[in-house]
């Protein structure tokens, strides 16, 4: 970098603060101090062992010399800036430099998520060996800092919280409810449209058993016609969006309406009323919030961070009581203020609801990429029959031996496995920004879950144009799908995937699994599999996750995770749908897909 200069006070760190850069960090303290980056042919995403070299290290004080770490990235530091140690490296690459005079350290991976096996150890070494902090706050702590934040911000004022009667927002409800009197707490629950069955009729219910009083609003109709604003631009009305994004604006924007005409038909002024959302923090990293980042790429805009949403917030009429939680943090609180189990451990529901788990498309998705990615990954599952002058031999045999996929590779072969790009777009996250790219989809004739779980990371590392893979349960599936069963937000798809999403919900509750699964999201999505010229019928995918951060985590293992004959029972009860023409099962850690398919 010409802008370079070793003797730049800020670069070389002079004033002596220790210095953590995490992912990007890391690559940007080694740029700007005269390291050497590169962008390679594979990325690394996922779940990586790392070695650690020798005993020089102070982030790895007293830790295994071996670790898995999540790494999500396509740049790697070939080089490191000079009078810094590598003292970590994956099995290809550097992952860790430090520079103990200076006090400055870089971690390619993430050590804040729980994929990585000694994450926190790594933040204790740094925070309080390093900078030499002490760890004295209490979650007790913070209960007193979130009622004492509502009461300095509300004053004498009155709040409408927005409660859909999930945790978060009950946790919410609870906290203003013991920081402020009754009379000045309304809790407002609105029916979207888009909620499970019975969802509105069990959710007041368990707000008025915690001794909350809810005004409920069935604004289905309203929210089916809404449109808003997008950089200046009318969306079309919700039932007619197919731009995941678009539905996102939508339905937070139209939450923020419902609620200031519901402020009104109390009787209550706008401007002396605060809205209560149970934001967390996870929500504003994914919407690149600049409450928590000025230069974040959206990964997807959350309901409650809306363009509406951030006016309203910069007006200071927003009160967001959990919004530096995570939702381990919300459990905890929860616990403390006295909610029941059943309640602290339910599986979380998006606030758009099952609009957001119904995949819309008008018309087939194709790129310039989508041949050449459906080529190199019919030549994952012929790799034995390609020559080694092949263009893609190398980078799969390479990409395979580094997460140790030979032999998994072998075993599907055997099984005659086969692959297709399916042609719409879903959610994923890769290189810390978002991607919107295809789906891949599996079948062999018998499912071997360790192996198919493993190409599943392989092939997301070697096809850059694919974020989620997914096995496709029945009879064997067509080497080409290029057609869709059109799919919008029309009562038919939505009546669909809440019979379907029923008997998901029911499976977890016999199985005991809601507390072992973190989350099953059942996406409804325009694949038909059998009648691929004429697509009629529509497909569902299961996604069984496992997270305790709710930022990262990965896809539930069938056998290894919980018991398979839950599994059995709702593909076969799903199949027996006339509407519904497969099921799949989402392989996908997080990144490179998100939790959610939008």
């Amino acid at each position: 970098n010409e802008n370079n200069n070793e003797n730049n006070n800020e670069n070389n760190n002079e004033n002596g603060l220790p210095l953590l850069g995490i992912c990007y960090g890391m690559q940007l303290l080694m740029q700007k101090l005269g390291g050497k980056i590169e962008r390679l042919s594979q990325r690394q995403d996922g779940i990586q062992t790392i070695t650690i070299n020798g005993k020089s290290s102070k982030l790895f004080q007293n830790l295994p010399q071996s670790q898995q770490v999540l790494l999500t990235h396509g740049d790697f530091v070939i080089t490191p800036a000079p009078g810094f140690l590598i003292t970590a490296r994956s099995q290809l690459f550097n992952v860790t430099v430090e520079n103990h005079k200076k006090k400055l350290y870089g971690v390619q991976f993430h050590p804040e998520v729980d994929l990585t096996e000694y994450g926190i150890d790594i933040l204790k070494n740094f925070l309080y060996n390093i900078v030499g902090l002490q760890g004295k706050f209490t979650i007790e702590d913070r209960q007193v800092s979130a009622i004492n934040y509502i009461r300095n911000t509300v004053g004498e004022q009155n709040v409408l919280i927005l409660c859909s009667g999930g945790v978060d927002s009950s946790v919410c409800a609870l906290l203003v409810a013991k920081a402020l009197s009754s009379s000045r707490c309304h809790i407002l629950h609105i029916d979207n449209g888009f909620m499970r069955s019975n969802e509105s009729i069990t959710t007041i219910k368990t707000l008025e058993d915690l001794g909350l009083q809810v005004t409920f609003v069935d604004a289905t109709e309203i929210f089916s016609k809404a449109t808003t604003l997008i950089k200046g631009k009318q969306t079309p009305i919700l039932e007619l969006v197919t731009e995941p994004e678009h539905k996102r604006h939508i339905i937070g924007d139209t939450f923020m309406l419902v609620a200031q005409e519901t402020i009104v038909k109390l009787n209550l002024s706008c401007d002396s009323v605060f809205l209560v959302q149970g934001t967390l923090r996870p929500d504003l990293i994914e919407s690149a919030s600049s409450l928590v980042s000025k230069n974040a790429e959206a990964i997807k805009t959350h309901h409650n961070d809306t363009m509406l949403v951030r006016q309203l917030r910069n007006q200071n009429k927003i009160v967001e009581p959990l919004k530096d939680y995570h939702k381990d943090e919300v459990r905890q609180l929860g616990k403390q203020l006295g909610l029941k189990d059943e309640l602290v451990w339910r599986q979380p529901f998006p606030g758009p609801g099952l609009a957001i788990r119904i995949i819309c498309a008008n018309e087939p998705y194709f790129c310039d990429a989508f041949e050449l990615t459906q080529n190199r990954l019919n030549n994952i599952f012929q790799f034995n029959q390609l020559s080694s002058d092949h263009s893609d031999y190398e980078l799969i045999k390479s990409a395979a031996q580094v997460i140790d996929a030979i032999d998994s590779l072998n075993q599907l072969i055997s099984v005659n496995c086969s692959a297709t790009l399916l042609p719409f777009k879903t959610v994923g996250v890769q290189g810390d920004g978002r991607s919107y790219s295809y789906c891949a989809a599996l079948w062999c004739s018998q499912p071997n879950w360790e192996a198919l779980f493993k190409i599943s990371v392989l092939i997301t590392r070697v096809c850059h144009k694919v974020n989620r893979v997914v096995f496709v349960f029945g009879n064997s599936i067509a080497n080409s799908i290029t057609k869709i069963t059109p799919t919008l937000l029309r009562r038919e798809e939505i009546n669909h995937l809440q019979i379907v999403d029923e008997i998901v919900n029911d499976t977890l509750y016999k199985y005991n699994l809601v507390k072992k699964l973190s989350q099953v999201p059942v996406i409804l999505f325009p694949i038909d599999f059998d009648e691929i010229h004429n697509p009629i019928k529509r497909s569902i995918a299961i996604r069984p996750f496992i997270t305790n951060d709710f930022m990262t985590g990965r896809a539930a293992i069938p056998i290894q995770d919980y018991d398979i004959c839950a599994l059995n029972e709702i593909v076969f009860e799903i199949q027996k749908l006339p509407f519904i023409s497969r099921i799949v099962y989402d392989l996908t850690n997080k990144p490179p897909g998100t939790t959610e398919w939008e």
